[in-house]
């Protein structure tokens, strides 16, 4: 009989147990949304954005997936679909917390940017002026200089992945070469029956494909196991290595000059890195962005997943991003993102009031934001070929080439691709906010999007443009 009452009270124990767990969770997936759902106002968008995110994860198979979207500053959406755990069956939340990879980049340019607005940190200097340990670099024999302004534009020439740098600059090549006309192709062929020892373009491009280069997820420096004490060490993989181009003059997108940025941020500031960075992250509130360390207990990790070469999902081998910290090493929450995005906004927004004298200070000066938010020549994004990279940002501007016909809007955005991880987040200003009569409302005016997942090579920047053009539909 007390058997039978304790198996009896054991199941009713695991009922109120898996109740309580799905109300905790459908409370906590309700806490951002409740006031705005409530209303209406922003349901259709919220349906419409939920599609869109649930159609990404089912395309590439990713095991869960966090949304977050804010509106003029205040949050109105927050989701996770799937799996943070899929051995455990822990579902995916809003205080699920996620590698964000090189969503990294974006918030250490914040960190060099405040330095240069104390006159701390010399953007134009050579990087030796702080990081002496870095040795003068030279290009076709002559020297040259990087500086941090080329780092956070990727214009420093330092390597990424790819340690061959002829290779890179040989790819680069064949990239921009020119389609050829079938025309001339067929000349080509005929001349080579004549000539048997001449190549062929089919040969050619067989080979090419042979060459190209590794798939970037292939580079061995992605699963790095060894354990780097200080972002001065972590300089001993790059350092000695030859540049890839001269200084700027030719983008190359590189985590690796990320890494040299942050010796040279650690030292502007006097104090370890990671310690400023932690300081910055609390002054701006984002309690749960955190440096991806392996040992400490951080509660709400997810764990991270890829395609094994049969085609299943996988757990993620054990890295160590101690070498990345500045350009891919942190971990954190969409709503973190989300408040990261406004206060950038906010504080790029502010020029534009016709009296600011009643606000707040932005965390950066709007002459500052509007810089790291200027496209810079001679750069580009993969994520989006309309657009050219800023300091630590993508940016696309504002155009309308021809009436009745595509207009684009401008915004800023990064994404990032980790071990196991993806990631975006995009933030797309109001147009009012630029108008010739200036802001009167409250500030940050427009909406900002960010996705996270734990799956590797998730391409996310149009699902995240989709959903934000839609909250700005129903913005009005």
């Amino acid at each position: 009989m007390s058997r039978s009452r304790f198996w009896i009270g054991g199941i009713g124990a695991g009922v109120v147990l898996a109740l309580g767990l799905k109300y905790h969770t459908d409370i906590a997936e309700l806490s951002c949304e409740e006031d705005f759902q409530q209303t209406g106002r922003y349901g259709a968008a919220i349906q419409v954005s939920r599609d869109l995110v649930q159609r990404i994860k089912d395309e590439v198979g990713a095991p869960g997936l966090v949304v977050g979207v804010s509106v003029d500053g205040s949050q109105v959406w927050c989701e996770g679909l799937g799996y943070a755990d899929l051995e455990n069956r822990v579902p995916c939340g809003p205080e699920t917390v996620l590698r964000i990879a090189s969503v990294s980049k974006p918030l250490t340019t914040a960190a060099a940017a405040r330095l240069w607005e104390e006159g701390k940190l010399d953007l134009d200097a050579p990087v030796q002026k702080y990081v002496p340990e870095f040795p003068q670099k030279q290009f076709d024999g002559e020297d040259v200089i990087i500086t941090p302004r080329l780092i956070l534009s990727h214009l420093s020439g330092i390597r990424h992945y790819e340690k061959d740098a002829k290779k890179v600059r040989e790819d680069r090549v064949k990239a921009k070469q020119p389609l050829k006309l079938p025309g001339k192709e067929e000349k080509s062929l005929s001349e080579n029956k004549e000539n048997p020892k001449t190549e062929d373009s089919s040969t050619r491009s067989k080979e090419n494909k042979q060459t190209q280069k590794k798939k970037e997820f292939e580079q061995e420096e992605y699963y790095l196991k060894d354990s780097f004490e200080s972002v001065i060490h972590s300089l001993d993989l790059f350092k000695d290595d030859t540049l890839v181009f001269k200084p700027g003059t030719t983008f190359l997108y590189s985590t690796h000059a990320f890494t040299l940025l942050s010796a040279v941020v650690e030292r502007a500031a006097g104090q370890r890195f990671l310690d400023h960075m932690m300081k910055m992250f609390r002054e701006l509130g984002m309690l749960n962005t955190v440096p991806d360390e392996n040992d400490p207990i951080i509660y709400n990790r997810s764990r991270f997943y890829h395609f094994s070469k049969k085609g299943r999902i996988v757990n993620c081998p054990y890295v160590d991003n101690s070498y990345k910290w500045a350009g891919g090493g942190f971990l954190s929450t969409v709503g973190d993102l989300l408040l990261f995005g406004n206060a950038l906004l906010y504080s790029y927004q502010v020029a534009y009031l016709k009296d600011g004298t009643d606000l707040l200070p932005g965390f950066l000066k709007p002459e500052t934001a509007q810089a790291l938010w200027a496209p810079v020549d001679k750069t580009e994004a993969s994520w989006d070929k309309d657009g050219l990279y800023a300091q630590g940002w993508l940016v696309v501007e504002k155009e309308q080439k021809y009436g009745q016909c595509r207009s684009r809007r401008h915004y800023v955005s990064h994404t990032g691709g980790a071990v196991g991880a993806s990631s975006v987040l995009l933030v797309l200003p109001s147009e009012t906010a630029q108008q010739p009569e200036g802001l009167t409302t409250a500030l940050p005016q427009g909406i900002v999007v960010t996705i996270i997942t734990n799956m590797q090579s998730v391409g996310l920047n149009s699902t995240a443009l989709k959903i934000a053009q839609e909250f700005d539909k129903a913005r009005g």
